[in-house]
């Protein structure tokens, strides 16, 4: 239930970063979910331990572990979109 219940709110994560990054319509559902998925790993391992808390991956959903994944996704997106543009947005 844990690997579903990821690929669920990561989709969702990846969805709402790519409406704030504005690379909604670039992307399908399968790249928003593995940009959720990826961001939420990226702010599990380099910003969960310094806020505390337990990331998105372990299980433990939070309004705190949603947004640290949801910020790990933004960045992840401008991060693609810098080599991509050159730029961010």
């Amino acid at each position: 239930m844990g690997i579903v219940l990821l690929l669920i709110v990561g989709g969702l994560i990846g969805w709402v970063a790519s409406i704030v990054m504005r690379t909604d319509g670039q992307q399908g559902i399968v790249l928003n979910v593995v940009v959720g998925i990826v961001g939420a790993l990226l702010a599990g391992f380099i910003i969960t331990p310094f806020i505390g808390g337990a990331p998105i991956t372990s299980g433990m959903i939070s309004l705190q572990s949603i947004f640290v994944s949801f910020l790990g996704a933004v960045v992840l997106l401008a991060i693609v979109n810098m080599f991509r543009r050159g730029a961010v947005r």
